[in-house]
């Protein structure tokens, strides 16, 4: 009876193997191709994992499904440069038919590797000034993408709405993202226009912020840190020392203010995700080129306050302001 059954089990074994095997010849002699799409991103914090998701989600709805006709090699460089230059070479050697490129370090470590592989970028500020194509209208090489700049003129104006008496803003961002020293350069000359005064505070590693926001304490009336990688990982170290001392943050975009930060008119990074998703489909089913392919931006932004943090700050923020969030 047992030797019944193992023999009835090894015909069983036997069949299902041949229908993989089967299956498998079919899929190629049908001459279906599997993309291999490679994604770099250089660290987990919430904006950057929602570009992620959206990207996968907007290749899924567009017919490109992880496992049937695309295979993704997803890398995470734990926020070391040094990681996001091995995973590069990966993705190259390995022949990527495209290569996503989250934040702006991790798309200067694979575009400095390769001219000819296809590479789109997302959540880099401003492509043009990384020195990652030619120009944001006309990139003219093998890289293109989307942008999440944010509305940095609103942004501080909101600081000025919510604390009518600010004097002095304290700028807090990482000195080595070119991404964020853009949007700082924007924010001085919109502070200049406003007739605040400012001061830099910068990181160059994550060990250092807890540090730096101690010193910020009763030196400036408010903290405002750009779409910065480093400080968007910290965030929780910011709030830990911010919020106790009564001194409020204003962020580049939603997920750091939802850890600590006060309010942000921010971009919605999981459909920003699906807006790369579609110019990767334009590149794989179309056969377009990312050297025509301009950098494309989000139009909408969406008023974001913390209430938690609002009520832990003990502050008030105006009916005008308020009436947006209706």
């Amino acid at each position: 009876m047992k030797a019944n059954k193992l023999l009835v089990s090894l015909c069983i074994v036997l069949l299902l193997c041949c229908s993989v095997v089967f299956a498998i010849g079919q899929k190629e002699s049908s001459g279906e191709k599997v993309y291999k799409v490679g994604i770099i991103q250089l660290v987990e914090h919430d904006a950057l994992d929602a570009s992620y998701k959206g990207f996968v989600d907007g290749l899924a709805e567009a017919g490109f499904v992880d496992g049937q006709n695309i295979k993704i090699d997803y890398q995470n460089a734990q926020g070391e440069q040094a990681n996001c230059v091995t995973i590069a070479q990966k993705l190259v050697n390995d022949k990527s038919d495209l290569i996503l490129a989250i934040a702006t370090p991790a798309a200067q470590a694979v575009a400095a590797l390769t001219r000819n592989i296809p590479i789109l970028v997302t959540a880099v500020t401003d492509p043009a000034s990384a020195m990652l194509v030619k120009s944001n209208e006309a990139p003219g090489g093998n890289v293109s993408g989307t942008s999440d700049l944010t509305p940095v003129e609103e942004q501080i104006k909101l600081i000025k709405q919510i604390i009518p008496d600010v004097k002095t803003i304290g700028f807090l961002y990482c000195s080595s993202e070119q991404n964020s020293k853009f949007q700082i350069d924007i924010a001085k000359k919109v502070c200049d226009e406003l007739g605040i005064g400012y001061k830099d505070y910068t990181v160059s590693n994550s060990n250092e912020i807890q540090q730096v926001v101690q010193s910020m304490v009763g030196k400036v009336d408010a903290i405002y840190t750009p779409t910065d990688n480093m400080i968007a990982a910290g965030m929780a170290t910011v709030s830990m020392v911010a919020t106790p001392a009564k001194l409020p943050v204003f962020t580049g975009e939603q997920g750091m203010a939802s850890v600590g930060g006060l309010a942000t008119y921010g971009i919605n990074y999981y459909e920003l995700g699906k807006q790369t998703a579609r110019q990767a489909v334009e590149i794989l089913r179309d056969g377009k080129k990312p050297a025509n392919m301009p950098i494309e931006y989000l139009s909408t932004c969406d008023l974001y306050i913390n209430m938690d943090t609002v009520a832990a700050l003990g502050i008030e923020i105006p009916e005008e302001v308020m009436a947006q969030l209706q």
